[in-house]
């Protein structure tokens, strides 16, 4: 047996998948939580049950030492079928990183190096990098990273209108992020409808916490909501997406807030969190079920801006083949689907309510037989195409 770790590590969480390369089935997962407070935890799930334990977990360093004692004790033996390839989710690659990469010395001085452009990720994604070279020393270790499918973006997508010279001294375009979910979800799609890759005009909705809608163009990104970082696009849990940059300047003016201040606004304090005060979808359909108006209002909005991108993509693709919801929200919400969709018939999407509505947990078609325009649900897997990039990156250097 082949396995690959798949590693994603936050500033003080270290999320793991243990993934069989042959049959591509997870065989462990497991949460590594509070790193760097007085108390850590972590959970481990195995073939031999879940196991959980709070103990000190002062770096990330302990957090792979923690993980190593999981598998222990409830597998699968990492002594019996030795990890392969070490695969790290990064955020950000700037227009460096278009492909997965096999992490050197210099490699992580790049990643070190983008970090102003992702403070809240890149620092992050390079500590469990570090940390888990030190775990497993002799395994090749490769970055995967979020803004890489987004490198075929044509320059008239990634370009933002300001001072040319400026905007290349400090790196500011549209870089793209939640790459790997498109990838994986766009091509997910293909195989589904056993249609060629390279002849589909798609638009995917990854719909999560954070949210984005990406162009994908024969399995190319042509065009993205994110930008030079992931606040752009859509109404997301805590971010506020698309925003007139003067209401920046008019703030700074009237209410004296700083940059940090402004950083704090609009990455954690805005989005459904600053409308409704609840930063879970559930929560605020719950409250406008209950006729909270704010609640309502919200709703409306990320609709609103849904159907702008969905309206845009499919000018900017020249026609549409398939329209593909995915991620948490996209994946469960089926009356966010129907909202999103709605009055587009005029653009060859007609949803099926009952296909729309009906339970299930496993890639579909929620559109009208009829419908012009295919629209699938189907459940992205990042853990899987970071293994499947990570095998790659291990083969061509090999």
């Amino acid at each position: 047996m082949s396995t690959v770790l798949v590693v994603n590590s936050g500033s003080s969480s270290l999320k793991y998948q243990l993934i069989d390369a042959e049959s591509e089935e997870s065989l462990a997962t497991g949460l590594v939580e509070r790193i760097g407070e007085p108390s850590g935890h972590i959970r481990h799930r195995g073939p031999d049950g879940t196991s959980e334990r709070s103990l000190p977990i002062p770096d990330h360093t302990a957090a792979f030492r923690a993980m190593l004692d999981a598998f222990a004790e409830s597998g699968p033996s990492l002594e019996d079928d030795p990890v392969v390839a070490v695969g790290h989710r990064v955020v950000h690659g700037g227009k460096r990183f278009f492909e997965p990469t096999i992490v050197t010395p210099l490699v992580e001085i790049n990643i070190e190096d983008l970090a102003d452009l992702a403070p809240l990720h890149n620092p992050a994604n390079l500590q469990g990098i570090r940390a888990a070279k030190t775990a497993f020393p002799d395994v090749p270790h490769v970055a995967v990273f979020d803004t890489a499918f987004h490198q075929t973006l044509p320059p008239e997508a990634y370009t933002y209108a300001i001072d040319a010279q400026l905007a290349e001294r400090h790196r500011v375009r549209r870089y793209g992020f939640h790459g790997t979910s498109h990838k994986y979800v766009s091509e997910a799609a293909a195989a589904f409808l056993g249609r060629p890759l390279g002849e589909l005009k798609q638009i995917v909705l990854h719909l999560g916490n954070g949210a984005s809608a990406c162009a994908v163009d024969g399995g190319r990104s042509v065009d993205t909501s994110m930008g030079m970082t992931p606040l752009e696009g859509l109404v997301m849990g805590t971010r506020s997406g698309d925003l007139d940059p003067a209401v920046l300047l008019h703030l700074a003016r009237r209410a004296q807030l700083g940059t940090d201040d402004l950083d704090e606004l609009l990455n954690r304090r805005s989005g459904l969190l600053g409308l409704t005060g609840h930063g879970d979808m559930r929560d605020v359909r719950r409250a406008a079920r209950e006729g909270d108006e704010n609640a309502r209002r919200a709703l409306d909005t990320v609709v609103h801006r849904l159907k702008h991108y969905i309206g845009a993509y499919t000018a900017q693709l020249g026609g549409l083949d398939v329209l593909v919801f995915t991620a948490g929200v996209g994946e469960n919400d089926a009356a966010l689907r129907a909202e999103a969709v709605a009055g587009l018939e005029v653009l060859g999407i007609r949803l099926d309510e009952e296909r729309n509505t009906a339970s299930s947990g496993d890639t579909r078609v929620i559109s009208t037989d009829d419908s012009p325009v295919t629209v699938l649900v189907v459940p992205t897997n990042e853990e899987l195409e970071i293994a499947r990039q990570s095998l790659q990156a291990v083969g061509a250097a090999g």
